[in-house]
């Protein structure tokens, strides 16, 4: 079965059956990382775990489902950064310093709220992360992870493993509602990363390793996706 297709099965499976148990908050699942009944208790349960006290630099998405995650970040003073939306300035990320906000954190922490408030920032101006924290649409309890189909978080992962800002001992983690943890296998490319940690607000799933992408896999990447992206058009495509 082609990949992609397979994958649009899934996720349009779990969109709905987290529509029909009224778990996606407003405005509903479909199309996007869906903000789920008990995102906030998801949120703290990995602000238990040891890869969440050990990490000084996070990197999280920007979606709704993951904003408690951030404010939690800014909270303990964790370093934060988040993507530009569709990675689409040379300086790819906000940085959101606990030390140095110029507006509420419920503010900032936002996307909007970071296009008015935090600096962006280049991948060459960026410190080493230690954890990765991403929304997704379904995983599966060995880490393989679907997200809403745009591809943007793992080109983000891989501009930073490409930069060595990713690495063996950085830790990738998701939160999402129970109903996304699917039993059995689910569709995945080799430039798609999974994680090592799966936390829902009734557990943490502790992921087998798994071999991760080493870097950004140019193939998978259209020429016009390329030229949308500047950071991935700053490289020197590798001839074949």
């Amino acid at each position: 079965m082609n990949i992609e297709k397979a994958k649009r099965e899934v996720r349009e499976a779990i969109w709905s059956l987290l529509d029909q148990a009224g778990q996606a908050l407003p405005p509903g699942a479909h199309g996007r990382i869906p903000n789920f009944v008990g995102a906030e208790l998801a949120a703290e349960r990995l602000a238990n775990h040891e890869a969440w006290r050990s990490a000084s630099v996070i990197k999280s998405n920007p979606d709704t489902a993951q904003l408690a995650v951030r404010l939690r970040a800014l909270a303990d003073g964790k370093l934060l950064y988040m993507a530009v939306p569709k990675i689409a300035d040379i300086r790819p990320f906000y940085l959101l310093n606990p030390a140095k906000l110029t507006a509420a954190p419920a503010d900032i922490a936002t996307g909007s709220g970071a296009a008015d408030h935090a600096p962006k920032v280049s991948i060459s101006e960026m410190r080493p992360v230690d954890l990765v924290v991403c929304g997704s649409a379904a995983v599966n309890r060995d880490g393989v992870r679907i997200g809403k189909g745009a591809g943007y978080s793992d080109i983000e992962v891989a501009l930073l493993t490409e930069a060595g800002l990713v690495g063996p001992s950085t830790v990738l983690a998701t939160t999402v509602h129970p109903l996304q943890v699917v039993k059995g296998p689910l569709p995945e490319s080799s430039h798609d990363f999974s994680v090592d940690l799966i936390v829902t607000p009734d557990e943490v799933i502790e992921c087998r390793p798994r071999q991760r992408p080493t870097g950004i896999y140019w193939g998978s990447l259209s020429p016009q996706k390329i030229d949308a992206i500047p950071a991935l058009a700053a490289h020197l495509r590798p001839t074949t």
